[in-house]
């Protein structure tokens, strides 16, 4: 995963010889050792945390940071240098990022609410502080006068970058404006942190429940009944979270639950967050007007692969008109389907396909036309068995070795602390957490959280990466294992990616660390992944019958992959309408977003959305960390497909020299060379969108 101990030359070198005055504050978390690389010690011991305490450390952390800022900032213009401007800096960033990212993390996966409630206060003061210090005046003009004083072409590629980079973000920031400018740039970053904060806090935090008879969820199996709790008059009791909506809105016959069902996810939190997105919106609009962008779109796309919003409202018009015929074809079938089911039980047929309808009667397509029954498959995906068999994969292709560390504190008895080393030469590369189960409170999907960042410390030694991988998938009961469907299994496929392209990393600058690329090629790693779910000797490995022990039967494998392009064009259709509705309201003026939403669903899948909902409330990539940038799911499958045909495909799934080519030419580099110069040193090759179009079943 990561190549041997550096030696002293390849140490982070800003210009000549580092000799500093200045006293690197790293604070009372102990990140990392200088002496052994598995000092890398987290303290994530939620024993020892209390409100009192993390409202404590994030004072501190604020005092310590602001004293490395302040330092810069009364350096004298003229005699400015790598040493005196780049070091204390570049301290402060791996500093305030690592302890921060803990702090913030908290409100993510404690069981205390009021863990949760302080660490949220906590993470929005510090996303405050952080935006004042990007936009300090006094630290721009020195990082502008460094560049002006010195001859940057003979730093090292990644310390040039890192350079140029920090003079970016200073003038997208405005900080090259006048004050008012400035100051009124700092309020609405501000108010676009709290913003964000708040809307995620609000979706980790509902509790919606639903009660429903049996009868009112007949069609879903026994053993998914028998793991929901029940009421106090015998009705079953049903969240929003994933395990039971997925499974409900798939398999329940009765169209009335589906549409209540879907009636309130589409409403959760939506009348605290619709108000907050549309503020957020109208902000980011005031904020690239005064920095001078046509619209928020083009300045997110500035810093992205796609350049600017023309060429991606290209790309999702031009696929949209690709995948309408097959739309068309498979709209056909779900309506025959729901004729027939209808004229079958007496129901009502109103001869259109409704919206809770999609998700039910694709499902039959899949278990009809390629016999593909999730349910059955279910048994062969046993919790347990899927991650000794992911683990072990993930070992082969990468070159790594995975230990679990028993003995290691953690936050909840779901989480499990794993270490992993390089198979070849036993270097420590990091450590990870599996935390899968959900609980109230929790992070209510599934994400990778980089809590301590692979990357050369100030003294050129280098830190060991520490990250958690937090999803909700079907939890165990007191009689069954926890046991996945397909779906699951590729999202923990997924999830797993982005936590080795992580763990990988063997950037310098903590800033182009792991998935610190950009951020429409972020997903092309994992998405590259997801492919061994599909593939037959992976299948077999990941598999084993929650009783007998056996790997998934030839014959139901066999369907399972002919099933893969089942409803291709509706899934796909639908990223099509989030990534849309995303570039509209960032390029575009809008005033209500559930109209917008409502009308690109009947334009592009003919259907109608339900009356007084918006799933605006609940789309938390627009509210914090992918606005303007859904496309990238999109987008950066056209790579993942190419990477995956023409390497993987052709040379072998399991091939470790094609994985060691890809951990160290993808993988490694993170965010310090251009995504697409790692494509093409992959690849040998410039990107075509050839295998992407052949995935959606698309003739090429």
């Amino acid at each position: 995963m990561e190549y041997s101990s550096l030696k002293n030359s390849e140490k982070l070198n800003f210009s000549k010889p580092i000799i500093s005055s200045v006293s690197i504050v790293f604070g009372s978390v102990r990140l990392y050792s200088t002496m052994k690389p598995e000092g890398v010690i987290l303290d994530w011991d939620f024993r020892k945390l209390t409100p009192e305490k993390i409202f404590k450390d994030a004072e501190k952390l604020i005092d310590d940071t602001k004293a490395q800022y302040d330092f810069v900032g009364s350096l004298d213009i003229e005699s400015v240098s790598y040493n005196s401007v780049i070091k204390p800096l570049y301290a402060a960033e791996i500093d305030f990022g690592t302890r921060s990212s803990f702090l913030g993390f908290v409100q993510h996966c404690s069981d205390s609410k009021e863990l949760r409630n302080a660490s949220y206060e906590a993470d929005k003061k510090l996303e405050n502080f952080a935006v004042d210090m990007s936009l300090r005046k006094d630290i721009f003009d020195r990082l502008v006068a460094l560049v002006n004083k010195v001859d940057i072409t003979a730093l090292k590629p990644e310390a040039k970058r890192f350079l140029e980079r920090l003079v970016k973000e200073g003038r997208r920031n405005g900080l090259h404006l006048e004050e008012s400018q400035r100051e009124r740039i700092k309020e609405m970053q501000k108010r676009m942190s709290d913003l964000s904060l708040t809307f995620g806090k609000n979706l980790n935090e509902d509790t919606t429940k639903l009660h429903f008879s049996a009868e009112e969820l007949d069609g879903l199996p026994d053993d998914f009944l028998e793991a929901l709790d029940k009421d106090e008059e015998g009705k079953y009791v049903v969240t929003l979270q994933y395990p039971h909506y997925f499974p409900v809105l798939r398999k329940c016959k009765k169209s009335e639950t589906r549409k209540i069902l879907a009636t309130a996810y589409q409403s959760k939190c939506m009348n605290e967050n619709v108000p907050i997105l549309e503020e957020l919106i109208r902000i980011r609009k005031e904020m690239v007007d005064i920095l001078g962008y046509p619209n928020y779109a083009s300045y997110i796309h500035e810093m992205r692969m796609a350049k600017n919003p023309q060429k991606v409202a290209e790309f999702l018009t031009s696929l949209c008109d690709k995948l309408q015929p097959l739309w068309k074809k498979e709209k056909e079938e779900l309506l025959e389907l729901k004729k027939k089911e209808c004229e079958q039980y007496s129901y009502p047929y109103n001869g259109k396909i409704d919206f809770w309808d999609t998700r039910y009667y694709a499902t039959i397509v899949e278990e009809t036309r390629y016999s593909v029954n999730k349910e059955k498959l279910r048994p062969y995906f046993p919790m347990e068995k899927v991650t000794q068999g992911l683990l072990k994969i993930y070992e082969e292709i990468l070159g790594l070795n995975f230990t679990e560390e028993k003995e290691a504190d953690k936050w909840h008895d779901d989480a499990t602390v794993y270490r992993a080393n390089d198979s070849e030469t036993g270097e420590l590369l990091g450590y990870f957490v599996l935390d899968l189960f959900p609980r109230d409170g929790k992070y209510g999907h599934a994400a990778v959280f980089p809590l301590v960042s692979g990357c050369l410390d100030p003294h050129g030694n280098r830190i060991v990466p520490f990250c958690a991988m937090l999803t909700n998938f079907t939890k165990p009961t007191s009689d069954r294992p926890s046991l996945l469907d397909h779906d699951e299994v590729e999202t923990y496929f997924h999830e797993f990616g982005h936590a080795m392209h992580h763990i990988c990393s063997k950037a310098e600058f903590k800033k182009f660390s792991g998935t610190r690329v950009e951020r429409d090629f972020v997903e092309a790693p994992s998405q590259m992944l997801e492919n061994w779910c599909w593939q037959e000797e992976p299948l077999k490995r990941m598999s084993g019958h929650y009783k007998t022990g056996e790997p998934l039967p030839s014959d139901l494998m066999a369907t399972l992959r002919a099933s893969r392009l089942a409803n291709a064009a509706g899934f796909n259709l639908r990223q099509i309408i989030l990534a849309t509705f995303d570039q509209k309201v960032h390029t575009e003026t809008v005033t209500d977003t559930e109209k917008l939403f409502s009308d690109l669903y009947k334009t592009i899948l003919d259907v109608e959305t339900i009356p007084g909902t918006n799933f605006a409330g609940t789309f938390n990539h627009l509210a914090s960390g992918y606005p303007a940038q859904y496309y990238g799911y999109l987008w950066s499958e056209v790579f993942s497909a190419d990477m995956f045909e023409s390497k993987f495909a052709k040379e072998g799934v399991m091939n470790p020299k094609v994985g060691m080519e890809y951990r160290r030419k993808i993988l490694e580099p993170g965010g310090s060379v251009d995504a697409d110069v790692m494509i093409r040193n992959f690849l040998g090759r410039d990107p075509t969108m050839d295998a992407f179009l052949r995935k959606k079943g698309i003739t090429v």
